[in-house]
């Protein structure tokens, strides 16, 4: 089966084929992240999102049997203090000990980026009070998905921070995750998941208060209903699969690069694509790619994301790959260029997040450096950032004039008001001349 691989190697340095494939991939990309209007899937998600208005807590039960096949009472979606204490003492020290360090990382860089603690007399900075996370359910815990949500947040100075997550672990949340929430002194925990999470913390219910923004992963039920509920609460940004591209040359290291592309696509769903000015590299990459495929767990699913969301281009030259890379406007960039590659990172504007030489893999960046992993996807980096704690704050303007300012600037803001025909605007100016 690895020989189908062949397919995402394209050559493109006598011709213009890149554009096409750049656009097949953010159209997969896009088919699997968005729901079109009117589809039955969006369909199905509006009555999700209006049962859960409707019917509050009941719905809510309704949608985790069917879709979890968990019974759930209403007071079982919350979990309680004793459970997330005893999964926080059962976590394995080692493992413990590297949750603190990627905690305190990932602090100490949201502490030193955050625009807030910056006082200026025109502006006043407020954290946003109520927060939900989106933590997604599987076998497997990911406790990197709350550490790189909630400290943000708590940087920011948020008071109250939910997390929702589906009962996918022998009926509830992986006690890693719990034990995580717990090292961060989060105790509003529930076992619900899917569009009907999104919707309790958007609208509220009986059990479960509103919140004002809600931010995390999650597939494309999540993600849509984020989306949907947009406006009623903030969101940080609407998530599809994950993204690597990279830009290599012939100092790059072909088996590192196919490395770094498997660990993208093993997401299932994953974009990896490398872009290129050698053909030499990319061909290294290629059989590489084959070579390890065959050393994966889930070889048949990788190799999957590889034909839909994957490819390997080779340009005629250096210039072109920085164009076509900020038009590809990736999650993750990482740049393997040796000494260039610093020039290069520098000529790149739309990315969520680069990753600069050899070592430097996404993963780094996934659970250890102290950015959050929570980053624009499909080409939406070019007006979306990567989430950080300054996407918790709201700004308030500050307006204080005295009598002279005041006086000093009348004529102008008289002239305005009456050229837009608002005389009471003017008038609340000049009865203030009057004195």
């Amino acid at each position: 089966m690895p020989y189908e691989l062949d397919n995402i190697f394209i050559d493109v340095t006598a011709g213009p084929e890149w554009h096409e494939r750049i656009r097949e991939i953010h159209a997969a990309v896009k088919s699997a992240t968005y729901f079109e209007d009117g589809s039955e899937n969006d369909n199905k998600l509006c009555e999700i999102l209006r049962r859960v208005r409707t019917g509050k807590d009941s719905a809510i039960q309704e949608y985790i049997l069917q879709i979890d096949g968990v019974p759930l009472t209403t007071q079982d979606f919350r979990i309680q203090k004793l459970e997330i204490e005893k999964a926080h003492r059962e976590i394995e020290q080692n493992l413990l000990a590297s949750i603190c360090r990627s905690i305190e990382n990932v602090r100490n860089y949201q502490i030193e980026i955050f625009t807030g603690k910056i006082k200026h007399a025109g502006i006043k900075y407020t954290p946003i009070q109520r927060v939900g996370v989106c933590v997604p359910g599987a076998s497997a815990p990911l406790p990197s998905t709350v550490i790189m949500t909630v400290v943000p947040a708590q940087v920011a100075g948020v008071k109250e921070i939910v997390i929702v997550s589906p009962p996918r672990y022998k009926g509830s949340i992986h006690p890693v995750i719990l034990g995580v929430c717990k090292e961060l002194g989060i105790e509003e925990i529930y076992r619900i998941g899917g569009a009907q999470a999104v919707a309790a913390l958007a609208f509220g219910t009986a059990s479960i208060r509103p919140v004002q923004k809600i931010v995390g992963p999650g597939n494309a039920w999540v993600q849509m209903a984020k989306r949907k509920v947009f406006g009623i609460v903030d969101i940080d940004s609407i998530a599809g699969p994950s993204e690597v591209l990279i830009i290599a040359n012939d100092k790059a290291n072909p088996t590192w690069v196919a490395a770094d592309m498997l660990s993208q696509a093993e997401h299932d769903p994953g974009s990896a694509v490398l872009f290129t000015d050698s053909q030499d590299l990319g061909r290294r990459v290629l059989e590489e790619l084959k070579k390890q495929i065959n050393e994966l767990d889930r070889k048949e699913a990788t190799i999957k994301c590889l034909l839909s969301f994957g490819a390997i281009l080779i340009f005629p030259s250096m210039d072109i790959i920085t164009q076509q890379a900020n038009y590809f406007a990736p999650e993750h960039l990482e740049i393997h260029c040796g000494s260039d590659s610093k020039e290069i990172a520098n000529k790149m504007v739309n990315v969520g997040a680069i990753f600069i030489g050899d070592y430097s893999p996404v993963a780094v960046g996934d659970y250890w450096a102290g950015p959050s992993h929570t980053l624009p996807t499909g080409g939406t980096a070019k007006f979306f950032s990567a989430l950080s704690a300054n996407d918790f704050i709201k700004s308030t303007s500050i307006i204080e004039y005295d009598k002279k300012k005041l006086a000093a600037s009348a004529d102008d803001i008289i002239r305005l008001a009456e050229a837009e025909g608002l005389d009471a605007h003017a008038r609340s100016i000049k009865i203030r001349q009057q004195d």
